[in-house]
């Protein structure tokens, strides 16, 4: 600390403890309490990202506030700024892998659903330590879920605070030894995982579910559809069954290659030989780069 003629602090100094505070407020609110009126707690009126932090770094950070924002503009909620969002990555340790979730709500007010005439949306954020599950990126089982999910083209995409859906369909499992659940529609259309995007290749390509009336547009598959082709169709679980390989993935796990696949009652419906393939090795190697994985 350096201090003037009369013992006081310097202004540089003074600006630099004002600058502390400043960040200690924000921190502070980022992680205060949702109040009782708030309609992200009360509706699940609001969206979230789950983000992977390398070294203090944030992976795939466009896509996050992109969908972050394309939610909040569909829901009819301010969207936080760029700087906002930012100011955000404070709660990170900076070392080693994070995972940043950050929550934006609508907000307190209004008379039951109606929303207030001039919202306040809140932020709130948080940071976890990560590590890797190498044993999953090798080769998973997963099960189909009983549980089907609704279609709503209003919300199809975003990852809104409503997830009931995905709650009722993970408790269908307890066993250790699954690690994800398919989820399917009413017409037994294949849609996603339970917390990933599903893909699978055949004949060549790269398929994917259209997600235009349900599911999470993930970012990890938005930012590799720029890079690779996949092909967006409605099928069902037959097409697993003629599949090549079969994959769950999403921004903060990466990639995880199906190699047995059960019914709802545990009898094995389909499985894949755990063996080198070109199409897997090259998807691998592009969510590695995107992800910001050091090379080998």
């Amino acid at each position: 600390m350096t201090t003037d003629a009369s013992g006081s602090k310097s202004s540089d100094d003074r600006a630099s403890d004002e600058r502390s505070a400043c960040d200690k407020r924000s921190l502070e609110a980022l992680a205060a309490d949702l109040p009782s009126d708030d309609r992200g707690l009360a509706y699940g009126e609001g969206v979230f990202e789950t983000i992977l932090v390398r070294e203090g770094q944030p992976q795939l950070w466009s896509w996050h506030e992109a969908r972050l924002t394309r939610g909040c503009q569909r829901l009819g909620i301010a969207a936080p700024s760029s700087a906002e969002l930012a100011g955000c990555l404070a709660v990170c340790q900076g070392e080693g892998l994070e995972v940043l979730k950050l929550i934006v709500t609508g907000g307190s007010g209004g008379r039951g659903y109606r929303a207030p005439e001039s919202p306040e949306t809140r932020l709130r954020a948080r940071a976890t330590p990560f590590a890797v599950n190498q044993q999953a990126r090798r080769g998973i089982t997963a099960r189909v879920c009983e549980l089907r999910v609704a279609e709503q083209p209003a919300l199809a995409g975003l990852k809104h605070l409503n997830r009931l859906e995905n709650v009722l369909a993970r408790r269908e499992w307890s066993d250790t030894a699954i690690s994800e659940g398919l989820l399917l529609n009413a017409q037994g259309e294949l849609i996603e995982a339970t917390s990933m995007n599903l893909a699978w290749y055949r004949d060549g390509r790269w398929f994917t579910p259209c997600l235009d009336r349900a599911g999470v547009e993930g970012t990890l598959l938005a930012a590799l559809e720029v890079e690779m082709v996949f092909e967006r169709v409605r099928e069902g679980l037959e097409s697993l069954a003629w599949a090549e390989q079969v994959v769950v993935m999403n921004s903060v796990q990466g990639v995880w290659p199906l190699r047995t696949l059960l019914k709802p009652d545990g009898a094995i419906l389909a499985e894949w030989k755990d063996e080198a393939h070109p199409a897997l090795d090259e998807l691998n190697h592009t969510v590695a780069r995107l992800l910001g994985e050091p090379a080998n």
